[in-house]
């Protein structure tokens, strides 16, 4: 029966192997806009008004600085697709940190009762 820290560095080893599977990531959050014009009589100034859209936006941080770009619809499927793929390498690297503490903590129990 394999022990805890053997566990443990098994699924270290896991999330370094997912890890090498990722390809293309892109952080942020995408949304659904729609925008009235400035065209006087346009039918986004109607009641109820049929706004322009959608368009959609991608909206992120990255060391202090938010970015919002449109994305085209043909572009809709890869960015979703780059997304969800920096989420999951969010949730690895959560994964691997946890990991790697309760390593840590066993291998300093350890050293300590040698």
């Amino acid at each position: 029966m394999p022990t805890k820290l053997q566990v443990l560095e098994g699924r270290v080893r896991r999330v370094k192997a997912d890890l090498n599977q990722l390809r293309d990531l892109r952080p942020g959050v995408l949304s659904k806009q729609y925008n009235v014009c400035g065209t006087p009589g346009c039918q986004c100034k109607a009641t109820p008004p049929k706004k322009h859209g959608p368009y959609y936006q991608l909206s992120w941080s990255r060391k202090g600085r938010s970015t919002t770009r449109f994305v085209r619809r043909p572009e809709l499927g890869a960015v979703r697709g780059q997304i969800k793929a920096y989420q999951r390498l969010q949730q690895l690297i959560d994964e691997w940190i946890a990991a790697s503490v309760q390593i840590c903590d066993i291998r300093r129990q350890n050293a300590r009762e040698k």
